[in-house]
């Protein structure tokens, strides 16, 4: 096993061949992301962008919920599952991407860690709501009952919070903030 120091980095390489880092966890979040990791969260020191992500979590985690776990009258993950690839003739990948990002983006979202990733799911998801399912409905909810099915207006919504996210990060009191701090010093 062979060891060298170089800026405050300890590398060893190991008999197999693997090297590993061995360093204060910003340093070594430094060293793997560098400014593009920096990038995706860095954010703005906002309330704006904590009440957008915390209440788009709070919205979006019930559908999430629902489908993942079967809660709110859902039909939990086998069920989506089903629907989305036999029903739907989604690809079993897509499904799964789906399930996941609302329900996993939701809680990501609230606790600000990975807010422009979670942002951009959502955002991803509600467009492919909106080409698959609503535009033949139109633009309106079915605030009367007499549609066939529901508009896209809310995901039109969820977009655009979403971008709003996308563009400046996850605000006050998020995880992507101390991490941008760490990755800063």
């Amino acid at each position: 096993m062979n060891s060298t120091s170089k800026n405050n980095t300890l590398s060893v390489v190991t008999e197999s061949g693997a090297a590993e880092l061995s360093a204060a966890p910003e340093r070594t979040l430094k060293i793997l992301g560098g400014k593009k990791m920096k990038a995706l969260f860095q954010t703005e020191d906002a309330w704006s962008n904590l009440v957008l992500r915390v209440m788009m979590g709070i919205v979006i985690f019930p559908h999430g919920a629902q489908k993942l776990l079967g809660w709110y009258g859902g039909f939990g993950f086998s069920g989506t599952m089903g629907f989305f690839t036999e029903k739907m003739g989604l690809p079993g990948v897509v499904a799964f991407l789906i399930i996941m990002g609302e329900s996993i983006g939701a809680l990501l979202l609230i606790a600000g860690l990975l807010t422009r990733f979670a942002a951009a799911s959502l955002a991803i998801i509600m467009i492919g709501a909106i080409t698959l399912v609503h535009i033949p409905t139109g633009f309106f909810m079915n605030w009367f009952g007499n549609q066939t099915g529901e508009g896209y207006e809310y995901h039109l919504l969820v977009i655009a919070i979403c971008a709003a996210l996308v563009l400046a990060g996850g605000g006050k009191w998020s995880a992507d903030k101390v991490i941008a701090e760490k990755l800063g010093s």
